[in-house]
């Protein structure tokens, strides 16, 4: 199956006024950081929190009446199951939703809450596909693949579009790969507008499965990845022959990339990125001599992650920058000595957040307990200035 530039533009009108056109903004501060020249697409601020919207309203308006009374299945990790939940419930089309195991909690309920039949199988997105294929062959339902599919892939392709636009003068789209939908129809919408731009993807380290296939190579696709929403053990045939000659590079990108981009969409963006989503600036800030110069459009493709991990991705990250720090002191069990210390971070403006006494340690003197004070800094130099004060008051320690 093949996907056109002038399918893209139909689908564009097939489902104009029926989802959001997502914001493209400049960002001053990324680009003041990365040395680029950064434009992001917002498509985090769709209803249903992805640029998953486009191809399922697109595939579902394709639909014959039959179908459409027959009703649809997929497997989602979560994005294309919200997409086709509230698309499917707005034109009366049932829809069966089968989630992996571990699909975080956000998405499990957006996508019921959208009417949706949700059913929780396999460990993985082979899992679910297979449970999903089953469903389709028992209940007759229309499969619907959340990339493996032209009316997809097409849909999708409005975002490259979109993108241009309203930026024209970029030079690179970088586009997150899972099962290769996006980032093949905004490929070829993205060439057919501007045949010289560079289109660049990026995978997660532990899921390279377009890259692997490229290469020839079966892909090592294994462990739990914050950006789930790319965890994708194989590109679909569809997607990989349409972007295989369009994508010009492909950028592997490990854990701590992905959460540092989700972190600084929040703390400079003010906007909530998922792992996933926040894949384009994860290339960049590993890349950036590659990248220093050009005029780079980053697709924020969904801003749906989990609460309580977005809060365990922005304390890492402080962490990381040691402004979240523990100390780990050994000293005298004795009264008073827990003050003292607290006076040496106190007076040079450190907060102290949580303090743990250990006194079990055998190879701390049974006279005397290991003291684990965590504290928050305001960078790295604060942190060391601190632990070098402890260290003048002649206590032991070491920086955690």
């Amino acid at each position: 199956m093949s996907v056109s530039f002038d399918d893209i533009i139909a689908a564009q009108q097939r489902i104009a006024g029926q989802v959001d056109r997502t914001p493209v903004r400049y960002s001053r501060r990324l680009s003041q950081l990365t040395g680029a020249d950064i434009w992001i697409k917002f498509d985090n601020l769709h209803f249903t929190g992805s640029f998953k919207e486009r191809g399922a309203l697109n595939r579902l308006l394709q639909l014959t009446p039959e179908e459409r009374k027959r009703g649809v299945v997929a497997a989602s990790a979560g994005n294309h199951a919200q997409a086709l939940a509230y698309h499917g419930g707005r034109l009366g089309v049932p829809v069966t939703i089968v989630m992996p195991e571990g699909t975080p909690f956000v998405k499990v309920d957006g996508t019921r809450a959208h009417g949706a039949n949700v059913v929780i199988h396999g460990l993985d997105f082979s899992g679910s596909t297979e449970e999903a294929h089953r469903l389709r062959d028992e209940k007759g339902f229309i499969f619907v693949s959340a990339f493996d599919d032209a009316g997809i892939v097409a849909g999708q392709g409005v975002c490259g579009l979109e993108f241009l636009e309203d930026a024209p003068d970029l030079d690179a789209l970088i586009v997150p790969i899972g099962g290769g939908g996006l980032i093949a129809g905004t490929a070829i919408a993205a060439k057919g507008m501007k045949p010289d731009i560079k289109i660049f993807g990026v995978e997660a380290a532990r899921y390279p499965s377009f890259t692997a296939r490229r290469r020839g190579e079966p892909p090592v696709c294994t462990g739990q990845t914050i950006a789930e929403g790319i965890a994708i053990k194989a590109v679909g045939d569809i997607p990989f022959k349409l972007a295989d000659p369009l994508v010009d590079e492909v950028f592997v990108c490990e854990e701590a990339d992905f959460e540092k981009g989700v972190a600084l969409l929040a703390t400079l963006e003010k906007t909530v990125a998922e792992g996933a989503g926040a894949g384009g600036l994860a290339a960049i800030l590993a890349n950036k001599d590659r990248f220093k110069g050009m005029k780079i459009g980053i697709e924020l493709t969904g801003g749906n992650i989990d609460a309580r991990m977005l809060a365990v991705v922005l304390n890492r990250e402080m962490v990381r920058e040691k402004r979240l720090i523990v100390y780990r002191i050994l000293g005298d069990d004795r009264p008073g000595m827990l003050s003292a210390m607290a006076a040496v971070i106190g007076g040079l403006g450190g907060n102290i957040i949580d303090v743990v006494h250990n006194r079990l340690a055998l190879d701390v003197p049974a006279k005397g307990a290991e003291f684990d004070i965590m504290v928050e800094t305001r960078d790295a130099r604060h942190a060391e200035d601190i632990g070098q004060a402890l260290k003048d008051k002649g206590y032991e320690l070491r920086m955690g």
